[in-house]
């Protein structure tokens, strides 16, 4: 006959029952919410795919690196035949035209890679087998993958504005080293002064004397103010009223980049770089694969969406406005001279006879939102019912 020590008594079974219910109230793997360590997860299965990551940081930050290195080898080794490097034309061609396309395509195909990795990999059953919730896992993937795209277009873009700023002209140019910051009385001395190349530079619609011979451009060198010349009465004159007419588009005239144009310009960049990581992972989840939503996408970016944002097509119209390439056009910041050779309703300045798909800011807002959401329904849709 064994005896029990004391102290210690027979386990209940109805205590074991009730343990039981405690254990699984803690595990949280049936969560739809992702954890810091799947976030973490796909971030690391991201960067250990090394083409990608070298595409992306060339596409991102070697190519306008490149470019700017040059222009700035360029005017350091001869400085009166190569323009600055910087400035405020240079900011607005790299961000209005280069960033945004790169940055879009880079961006999905970031995505789409983020997509379709388990499935071209074969690692979807094992991670559906882990308990973990699908729509966790997909939703994972968006942290994730912004966590890669977002710093890389910020640290691009920082460089451009950094050579802009700090490698702008000294002075306006406008075939003449004009000083910036002059006041109306200033700018008409500063004209009167050099009476005949104001009067051969600046525009002007009134009749111009033909005795004046006016040399060519002067070289880039941007060392000094012009110097003073003496000039006849009549010619001082008219230096005066050319530059008092001038004096209007004297002032818009920026050697560089505003900081609100500088920060609006960059979170416009990071959103349209978003809409188009979120249009990758979406598309690549939906269809299973990488390489046709990465060719659908740079389809849509290049060729279908600035023919959807200038032209009006008859009955059409409401369908376009439901792209979001007319809507990231419509929110582009002011000081910007186009998005697609096109300019912006609440910002951006296109060349003559270039016009939008007529759009307010609210639907624009709308459409971006709704493409957000969109294809992160569908994306996670496809995931949660797709067979392991």
């Amino acid at each position: 006959m064994t005896t029990m020590p004391a102290g210690h008594s027979a386990p209940v079974p109805d205590r074991a029952l009730q343990t039981a219910p405690a254990d699984r109230s803690r595990d949280r793997r049936g969560s739809p919410i992702p954890t810091v360590g799947m976030i973490a997860t796909r971030v690391m299965e991201l960067r250990k795919r090394r083409g990608l990551m070298i595409a992306v940081v060339v596409a991102t930050i070697g190519f306008p690196a490149l470019f700017l290195l040059i222009r700035l080898l360029l005017h350091a080794f001869a400085p009166r035949t190569s323009p600055p490097a910087g400035g405020y034309d240079i900011f607005k061609v790299l961000v209005a035209g280069f960033l945004p396309t790169f940055g879009f395509i880079v961006a999905a195909t970031v995505g789409c890679t983020a997509g379709s990795r388990d499935l071209t990999e074969g690692m979807f059953r094992h991670l559906v087998v882990t308990g973990r919730s699908r729509l966790a896992l997909y939703l994972a993937r968006i942290p994730g993958g912004l966590a890669i795209v977002v710093p890389l277009v910020a640290i691009g873009y920082a460089i451009v504005c950094a050579v802009s700023v700090f490698a702008a002209p000294t002075f306006i140019d406008s075939n003449v080293n004009i000083p910036p910051g002059l006041s109306r009385v200033g700018f008409e001395n500063w004209a009167r002064d050099r009476a005949e190349p104001v009067i051969c530079s600046l525009p002007y619609n009134g009749h111009i004397p033909g005795n004046i011979a006016c040399a060519g451009p002067p070289p880039w060198s941007k060392s000094a103010v012009t110097p003073g010349q003496p000039a006849p009465a009549k010619l001082e004159a008219l230096a005066i009223k050319i530059a008092s007419q001038d004096y209007s588009g004297y002032t818009s005239i920026f050697r560089y980049p505003s900081n609100s144009l500088m920060i609006k310009a960059g979170l416009w960049i990071e959103l349209d770089a978003a809409v188009g990581f979120i249009l990758g992972l979406g598309l690549a989840s939906l269809m299973g694969q990488r390489t046709s939503p990465i060719i659908l996408i740079i389809v849509f970016q290049i060729i279908l969406t600035p023919i959807l944002t200038g032209v009006a097509i008859p009955h059409l119209q409401g369908l376009q406005r439901s792209f979001v390439g007319l809507a990231m056009a419509h929110l582009e910041p002011s000081g910007l001279p186009m998005f697609f050779g096109l300019p912006g309703v609440t910002g951006g300045s296109g060349g003559p006879g270039a016009a939008l798909l007529p759009e307010s800011a609210a639907e624009a807002i709308c459409v971006i939102i709704a493409w957000l959401a969109g294809w992160t329904i569908l994306g996670a849709w496809r995931m949660m019912t797709r067979d392991a």
